[in-house]
C-alpha cells in the first residue's frame, strides 16, 4: 500500500494561517495528481483541493481563494498552504492520490482518491 503521511495541523485563530505537508512514498507519485481531503465528524470525507503533475490546480468553492495546493515532486511532498482560516474548516486533513479522467479538465469534481490512506492531521480553527 502506498504510506501517506501528513504534518502541520494545530489549533489555530479565526483568520489565521496553518502550512500542512503531506509525505508520499512511491515514485509513481510525482506523476499522479494528488489531493487533500477533509472531514469533520459526522460529515463526509470531500476533497477540498487538487494538484496535477504539471500543477493544474482545482478547488472547492468553501476553500477557494483562500486555500492553495503546491508540490514539490522532487521530495514526494504535498503541501497546503491555508489562510483566512474559518471554524468551518475545522477538521481531520488527509491526503492521498487523486485519479481523474484524462479527457477532461483537473476537476474537484471529478476526483476519485486512492484506497489507502493516512492517520491525517487535525486542524481546528477556533477562538
Amino acid at each position: 500500500q502506498v504510506q501517506l503521511v501528513e504534518s502541520g495541523g494545530g489549533l489555530v485563530q479565526p483568520g489565521g494561517s496553518l502550512r500542512l505537508s503531506c509525505a508520499a512514498s512511491g515514485s509513481l507519485s510525482s506523476i499522479r495528481a494528488m489531493g487533500w481531503y477533509r472531514q469533520a465528524p459526522g460529515s463526509q470525507r470531500d476533497l477540498v483541493a487538487l494538484i496535477t503533475a504539471a500543477g493544474v490546480t482545482d478547488y472547492a468553492t468553501s476553500v477557494k481563494g483562500r486555500f492553495t495546493i503546491s508540490r514539490d515532486n522532487a521530495k514526494n511532498t504535498v503541501f497546503l498552504q491555508m489562510n483566512a482560516l474559518e471554524p468551518e474548516d475545522t477538521a481531520v486533513y488527509y491526503c492521498n492520490v487523486v485519479f481523474l479522467p484524462l479527457d477532461a479538465p483537473p476537476r474537484i469534481r471529478l476526483g476519485v482518491p486512492g484506497t489507502s490512506w493516512g492517520q491525517g492531521t487535525q486542524v481546528t480553527v477556533s477562538s
